[in-house]
């Protein structure tokens, strides 16, 4: 991911002036990287080792997630929604 595409999305997802590490963030970085890697293994399937990456970016998407769930529900499911993301259990 780019500078300029890292700092746009910044810009849509935070909370105040100086915002870079808020939840909403993170889970939305997380998510373009997650992207990115999915199109990257849909044509390397043989790539585990960027598969394993995948599955800890995912892991660690999920625990923002059930945290922003249990502490801002709204604020979760506007993310979810923006995002295109399915809802955590």
């Amino acid at each position: 991911m780019d500078a300029e595409k890292k700092q746009a999305i910044i810009n849509q997802y935070k909370q105040s002036e100086n915002d870079t590490g808020s939840v909403q963030v993170q889970v939305a970085l997380l998510t373009e990287r997650i992207n990115h890697l999915t199109e990257h293994l849909k044509s390397n399937h043989k790539d585990n080792h960027s598969r394993r990456g995948l599955l800890q970016m995912v892991g660690k998407r999920k625990g923002f997630l059930l945290y922003l769930k249990e502490k801002d529900i709204e604020a979760y499911r506007a993310l979810i929604k923006s995002l295109n993301i399915r809802d955590v259990k």
